[in-house]
């Protein structure tokens, strides 16, 4: 009998680690001048619609999570002297955006401390679509751990006073007239992934395993690598290169199996409290399951109880750490470009 897990709670704790949950996105090089461009993609448990839908590992049986708590910046309307200040001069060299919402009436979202300097966040509209904005002075940015956290903190504040659709870390386009004009480009597709998002959040889930552990389990309890170890140790061949080989072969297809089936399980019984799944990359040789879960507002207390059940079931063979309430770092990447018109 496994003894009764605690229930987990989700992490959101801000430190070296957390920058990592979810992955992020490289800093895009910049380019200023013409024609826009958008890129949108969508892992999904359901048909392909509107813009480009895509879609997509193993457990001790202790949880690790916790509910983020942030706290929101209310938004503010503004006035056209409240706007006008924002923009007093001498005009800066750029502006940076976060993100787009959806809104008709200018806001102000508190402050950006990109690259070290406070800035107001704002946003600049066409129609009722608006990009999240702040003055900046550089065109490039590194993408170093504080800057990557200035802008998480505006596209996850303003996620508690709207949808936001993130963008991609590093942009930076010269003037508000600018970013108006990506807008106009790409109206039609902003309001229909606005739209697939609205009312849902990014919750991630990272599965580890002992490794070693489990290899002396498998030593133990499957037959064939059971009866080849022993045959190993019975006629004293543990040394020899070859045997070793062979030995190593047949452990790392039983852990590929075994991480396998235990992903499945973990993913089929997280399905129906979903919207959509994405499968990334594990990290390491101890992480089996590395997935970014799509989650309507309303059932995020049924997809923690199916987490916790989940976890339950495995007991203390796989560890969970489970994160969120994110923005859909994982299901949206929307590259905002204008670039150089060519010579006629």
């Amino acid at each position: 009998m496994n003894p009764a897990k605690k229930p987990l709670k989700k992490l959101a704790t801000r430190g070296p680690a957390a920058v990592q949950d979810p992955p992020r996105q490289a800093a895009p090089k910049v380019n200023h001048e013409a024609k826009p461009e958008a890129k949108n993609e969508l892992k999904n448990n359901a048909p392909e619609t509107g813009a480009q839908l895509l879609s997509s590992h193993r457990v001790p049986s202790r949880l690790v999570s916790s509910k983020r708590v942030s706290s929101a910046i209310a938004p503010s309307e503004i006035s056209s002297s409240q706007l006008a200040s924002a923009r007093q001069d001498p005009p800066p060299k750029g502006r940076y955006v976060y993100g787009v919402i959806e809104s008709e009436a200018p806001v102000m979202l508190g402050k950006s401390n990109l690259g070290g300097v406070n800035e107001d966040v704002y946003t600049v509209h066409h129609g009722d679509i608006a990009a999240v904005v702040s003055h900046s002075s550089a065109f490039i940015f590194d993408p170093t751990r504080d800057n990557a956290l200035a802008h998480e903190h505006v596209i996850e504040s303003t996620m508690k006073n709207f949808t936001i659709i993130p963008v991609s870390f590093g942009t930076v386009f010269r003037t508000d007239d600018d970013i108006r004009e990506v807008l106009k480009s790409i109206d039609s597709t902003l309001k229909d992934v606005l739209r697939q998002m609205s009312g849902k959040l990014e919750f991630g889930l990272k599965v580890t395993w002992d490794r070693d552990r489990i290899i002396e389990e498998l030593k133990r309890e499957h037959d064939e690598i059971h009866r080849f170890h022993q045959e190993l140790t019975r006629k004293h061949l543990q040394s020899t290169y070859f045997a070793r080989m062979q030995l190593g072969r047949m452990i790392d297809k039983a852990l590929a199996e075994l991480a396998a089936a235990y992903v499945r399980d973990i993913y089929d019984y997280l399905r129906n409290a979903s919207v959509a799944y994405r499968d990334n990359k594990p990290i390491g040789d101890k992480m089996i399951l590395n997935a970014a879960f799509l989650v309507e507002k309303e059932r995020e207390a049924n997809f923690d109880i199916a987490v916790n059940r989940i976890a339950q079931k495995f007991g203390e063979r796989l560890n969970f750490k489970y994160t969120g309430p994110w923005p859909p770092y994982n299901f949206v990447n929307i590259r905002l470009k204008l670039e150089k018109k060519g010579a006629s």
